[in-house]
């Protein structure tokens, strides 16, 4: 196990100790989308140690949206598994339905769920254009909508953006970073249209994190990690913890808001 696992499990354990004894989000029901590994996985165990009920959506591996859902329960949370296609426009907006039907409500809407498709301008096809922008602009765009429809005061929309809306340090990302800088605008809208409904919306950006899809030790890690402050890459603890302070209460006063996870890749 490295270091950086046990810290993380320490920091786990430490956080469910807290959540079980005062719960920031007891009460309170939580979709996820793309919540059945790497950053979502995270959110959605944060999310439930601080003591909402949690639905998430996968699209491929339901032994690991299981996995997901046994930590949740085991946190003596509700939890939620919805297979649902982001690029798909009904399964998009019907997730939202489908964990209120479930839960009998929704205070808290965590988009995660993305594609990341990196690559010459010329290689890109109309196919990988339209993929990326329906999961990562569109899907994103339905599912706050169909939120919104259902969220009383004291609502939170968070999305998970990235890293390349600030800074884009190498070639090969234009479709990427085009589909979540269009996020930033549509974080800054909606914290306008709905904040007179008491609802909050935020956008979190991470930088490179240690994921399946991009380990710390992969190829082209310490390429990434150089271009951090840090020289190091993120956990998906850190980015959950974020997105658990925007989640809860203590976030009321904060909407519209960029929020960098990046280890200075930004700065």
């Amino acid at each position: 196990m490295t270091s950086q696992t046990t810290d993380q499990t320490s920091e786990t354990t430490a956080r469910t100790s807290l959540a079980t004894a005062r719960p920031a989000l007891g009460g309170t029901v939580a979709l996820v989308t793309g919540g059945s590994r790497g950053i979502g996985a995270a959110i959605a165990v944060r999310l439930a140690e601080e003591g909402a009920d949690v639905a998430f959506t996968y699209v491929r591996d339901k032994e690991a949206a299981d996995l997901v859902a046994g930590r949740i329960r085991a946190l003596g949370r509700r939890a939620l598994v919805l297979r649902a296609d982001s690029a798909d426009a009904g399964e998009a907006a019907g997730a939202v339905d489908r964990a209120v039907e479930e839960f009998g409500g929704l205070d808290i809407l965590v988009n995660n769920a993305g594609v990341g498709l990196i690559g010459p301008l010329e290689t890109l096809s109309l196919a990988d254009i339209d993929r990326v922008l329906a999961v990562n602009v569109r899907g994103v765009f339905l599912t706050s909508q169909a939120a919104a429809g259902r969220m009383g005061r004291g609502g939170r929309i968070i999305t998970i953006g990235s890293c390349m809306t600030q800074r884009v340090p190498g070639g090969g990302s234009t479709l990427y970073s085009t589909g979540k800088s269009a996020l930033i605008g549509l974080t800054k809208a909606l914290a306008r249209e709905l904040g007179e409904r008491g609802i909050t919306v935020n956008i979190v950006h991470p930088g490179p994190v240690d994921t399946d899809m991009n380990p710390a030790d992969g190829a082209y890690a310490a390429g990434q990690a150089a271009f951090t402050a840090v020289g190091r890459f993120g956990t998906t603890a850190e980015v959950a913890s974020a997105v658990a302070y925007l989640a809860g209460g203590e976030a009321g006063y904060v909407t519209g808001a960029e929020f960098s996870v990046d280890g200075g890749h930004a700065a």
